[in-house]
């Protein structure tokens, strides 16, 4: 019998189903196994208390942080595409009954919300592959708040310090200001590449991310088009980098910002008030 939030489960080691089943770390997939569960406990542990709380995970490949989550009593759904994977994933579903639910697809085309049904936590070590386009998507709805509570994310380490970065650093740029202007994010613990199977050739990190209060008349969309053009020459001055864009360089003046400065001298809150002059310029 299972107790509440998994206690009395006895599962068989990761290496054990992972070797049961004939599995091995796809390359194309960006997979990369973790086996420690300790570890695994301290990711599913960053969110907060999960007990019965609804969690999405994305690429859970055997089930390692699954585990984990299962274990910390919350309620996940699992998307994984990768076929090989079902049956170690259907094996924890009769384990904790009534607390995996596993959908098999690609979670770039699936509808997060409508899956979920209810508010629900992110937590994932997701495919390399896919990681950064998937936190841009999760930042760019535009219901704000969003249906997600926070985003538990692994990436690789370089990618991790990019999403905190401050303004003025080398690590500063479009991801930094898209995650910092609807939400606040930290790097929550950095992981060895010791620890995954195989290693992957960069050390990796988990980012936190809990969404606050939305500037008013600015989209997603112009503040991505905004940076994607400042950033792109990020070494040349913004009446350079911003000028193929229409009512870009009106909108600085507006605000009052020196064309001559660089895209990574400015704030995260000077991003958002240049895009919402470009707004207002446009209606």
């Amino acid at each position: 019998m299972r107790g509440p939030a998994g206690i009395g489960v006895t599962l068989p080691p990761l290496r054990e189903v992972i070797a049961r089943h004939g599995l091995s770390a796809s390359k194309a997939l960006g997979q990369n196994f973790l086996f420690d569960e300790q570890l695994l406990d301290r990711i599913a542990a960053i969110p907060g208390d999960l007990a019965n709380k609804a969690v999405l995970e994305i690429g859970p490949g055997p089930g390692g942080l699954t585990r984990a989550l299962l274990r910390a009593g919350a309620r996940v759904t699992a998307i994984e595409m990768d076929r090989r994977c079902l049956p170690a994933l259907a094996e924890l579903e009769e384990a904790f009954p009534g607390q995996l639910r596993v959908i098999e697809g690609d979670a770039m085309k699936l509808d997060h919300d409508k899956l979920m049904c209810e508010p629900y936590a992110v937590v994932a070590n997701l495919p390399y592959n896919v990681g950064t386009a998937l936190l841009v998507r999760w930042l760019s709805g535009q219901q704000w708040p969003p249906r997600w509570t926070s985003l538990t994310l692994m990436f690789q380490l370089e990618v991790a310090q990019r999403i905190v970065a401050q303004a003025g650093t080398d690590a500063y740029g479009r991801l930094a200001v898209l995650a910092q202007w609807r939400s606040s994010a930290r790097l929550a613990m950095k992981v060895h590449r010791s620890a995954f199977t195989p290693p992957p050739k960069v050390m990796s990190a988990v980012v936190h991310l809990e969404p606050t209060a939305m500037a008013d008349g600015v989209s997603a969309r112009t503040l991505e088009r905004l940076t994607e053009a400042a950033f792109g020459q990020r070494r040349k001055m913004l009446r350079q980098s911003l000028k193929g864009m229409p009512g870009a360089l009106d909108a600085l003046e507006t605000v009052g910002i020196d064309p001559q400065r660089r895209a990574e001298t400015l704030s995260v809150t000077e991003f958002v008030c240049v895009a919402r002059a470009l707004v207002a310029t446009r209606r």
